[in-house]
């Protein structure tokens, strides 16, 4: 399942709506998700949602559509 994620850079700050960001996964489950962010970020995670049907055929259409992949 693909799951958008918004997020604030660093998790020591204040969040900021001007400053939230938006990334996609890909992964089983949120817990899933939360993993992944833990080990390979220091973000702020504000909200993961699960994306399925149209609604993820209209954030596919966004030219800044792009799944992140941690290595």
């Amino acid at each position: 399942m693909i799951y958008k994620v918004l997020y604030q850079d660093e998790n020591n700050s204040n969040p900021k709506r001007e400053a939230t960001k938006t990334l996609y996964l890909e992964a089983k489950t949120v817990a899933d998700v939360r993993t992944m962010l833990e080990k390979h970020t220091k973000h702020n995670i504000e909200f993961i949602e699960p994306l399925e049907g149209k609604h993820l055929e209209f954030e596919e259409n966004d030219p800044g559509f792009k799944i992140t992949e941690f290595k």
